[in-house]
């Protein structure tokens, strides 16, 4: 998750809820300028899941095409939670 060299970085902080696996590595640095698309592929591929479920500080899920910047309002840091769907019997 690299950005731009001049570009605004923003701390991801990833926990894990339910039944998903903790991260080895849970802290990344991605770009503000990216778009949050990238950070949902870049957890699919961490987790090997192709279902995940994000919540930007527990509280939403933003939409794939939000640039980063603009869901932490400036902050440089930010909590991801992430779990897979239920499983129904």
């Amino acid at each position: 998750m690299a950005a731009e060299p001049n570009q605004k970085k923003v701390v991801v902080n990833f926990q894990s809820v339910a039944n998903a696996p903790k991260l080895r590595q849970s802290k990344f640095k991605i770009g503000g300028n990216e778009k949050f698309a990238k950070v949902i592929e870049f957890l699919r591929c961490q987790i090997h899941q192709d279902t995940v479920f994000l919540y930007v500080n527990s509280v939403f899920s933003p939409n794939p095409d939000e640039l980063i910047n603009d869901l932490y309002s400036g902050r440089s840091n930010a909590l991801i939670t992430f779990m897979f769907p239920a499983i129904l019997s």
